[in-house]
C-alpha cells in the first residue's frame, strides 16, 4: 500500500519518523516542482539503505573513490558487473563482495550520503511525497548496509541549527562566491586546508554554491561552511546570482530554511527532554522562542518550557538541592 501526500500536510521529518517507527521497507520519493528537484530514499525495515537527490546525487562509488577507499579500476569493475552482467545489487554491495571495501566503509559512505540528502529534504515545505513498499527493482532484499533513520534525522537537525549560525554571511546556496579585492594582496600567505583549496579552485565568479558542490561531488552543507570561513577571513566575497527568476525561489528557500531551523530547535528540545536533560531542553526552547516567536509551534513550546521548569524545581526539591 502506498503512502503519499503533500508536504504542507505532513512534513518530511514526520514521514521519516513514521517509516522508522513502523519499520517499513520500500522506496520514498519526494518531488518539488518549485525547486525542480527530486529525492529518493530506500528503507529496509525502517533503516536507510540508500539516498539520492537529483541536484547533487553523491553516488556511493564516487564517494568511496574520493575517500581513497577504492581505485578507479575497482569502481569500473563493479559498474561493469552491474551493466554487463545484470547484477541488481547496489554498487556498495558489489564492492563489499569483491573485497574492495569493508561493510564499515560502505556504511560510513551511506551515512554521509543519507545525511546530505535528508538535510536538503528537511528544508522543503512544498512538494509531494510517495512511499511504495518493497519495490524489488530499487531495493535489495537484504542490504548488508543500512543506517539508523533516527541518527540521520538528528544529524540533519544539527546541520540546520548550524546553518542558522552561518546564514548572516552565507544566506543561501544561490549566492556566487568571487575573490575579494584584498585576497590578491595576501595570495602568497594563504594557509588553507585541502578542502578549502579545493573549493577555492572552483571560484570563477559565475558558479553558485550549489553548482560548486555538484562539481566537487561534495555536500552543499560542507561547501557552505568552507565558503563561510573564506568570507570570514576576507578571501572571498559573495554576490547574488544574476538571474531574475531566482528572486521568487530565493524567497521560498529562505522561508523554508527558517521554518526548518525552527523545527530543528523544537526537535532538539524534545530529544533533550526525553533524555532527562531538562536544562538543555529549556535552553534550546528559549532560543527557539527568541528567534521564532511567531512560529505556529511557539505557544506549545512556551507551555513545554513552563512544564520543564516546574519539573526541574520538583526534582530539586526531591533531591534536597
Amino acid at each position: 500500500m502506498a503512502i503519499e501526500g503533500p508536504l504542507r500536510e505532513l512534513g518530511i521529518h514526520d514521514v521519516f519518523q513514521l517509516l522508522d517507527l513502523s519499520r517499513k521497507s520500500g522506496v520514498l520519493r519526494v518531488v518539488s516542482r518549485l525547486r525542480d528537484n527530486e529525492g529518493v530514499v530506500a528503507f529496509h525495515t525502517g533503516r536507510i539503505a540508500y539516498a539520492s537527490i537529483r541536484s547533487n546525487p553523491h553516488p556511493i562509488g564516487e564517494m568511496l573513490l574520493k575517500a581513497n577507499k577504492i581505485t578507479e579500476d575497482e569502481l569500473s569493475s563493479a559498474r561493469e558487473q552491474q551493466t554487463k552482467h545484470g547484477d541488481r545489487r547496489r554498487i556498495g554491495e558489489i564492492l563489499i563482495a569483491m573485497g574492495a571495501v569493508t561493510a564499515r566503509d560502505v556504511e560510513h559512505a551511506v551515512r554521509r550520503q543519507a545525511e546530505t540528502v535528508v538535510f536538503e529534504l528537511m528544508s522543503w515545505r512544498e512538494g509531494h511525497f510517495r512511499f511504495e513498499e518493497a519495490n524489488p527493482d530499487e531495493l535489495p532484499e537484504n542490504p548488508s548496509v543500512a543506517v539508523s533513520t533516527e541518527s540521520v534525522l538528528m544529524e540533519a537537525a544539527r546541520r540546520i541549527d548550524e546553518w542558522s549560525r552561518i546564514a548572516d554571511r552565507v544566506p543561501s546556496l544561490s549566492v556566487v562566491p568571487q575573490f575579494a579585492e584584498a585576497a590578491a594582496e595576501h595570495s602568497g600567505q594563504l594557509d588553507l586546508l585541502p578542502g578549502e583549496w579545493e573549493v577555492l579552485t572552483m571560484i570563477d565568479g559565475e558558479h553558485d554554491l550549489r553548482r560548486i558542490a555538484v562539481e566537487l561531488a561534495r555536500s552543499e552543507f560542507d561547501v557552505a561552511k568552507i565558503v563561510y570561513g573564506l568570507v570570514s577571513t576576507g578571501v572571498v566575497s559573495l554576490r547574488e546570482a544574476d538571474r531574475r527568476s531566482r528572486a521568487v525561489t530565493m524567497d521560498s528557500d529562505e522561508a523554508a530554511e527558517q521554518q526548518a531551523a525552527a523545527r530543528a530547535l523544537v526537535l532538539q528540545g524534545l530529544a533533550a527532554a526525553s533524555g532527562g536533560r531538562l536544562d538543555d531542553a529549556i535552553r534550546v526552547w528559549t532560543h527557539f522562542l527568541a528567534s521564532h516567536w511567531r512560529d505556529k509551534d511557539a505557544p506549545a513550546v512556551r507551555e513545554a518550557v513552563e512544564a520543564a521548569e516546574r519539573m526541574r524545581r520538583t526534582l530539586e526539591v526531591l533531591r534536597g538541592d
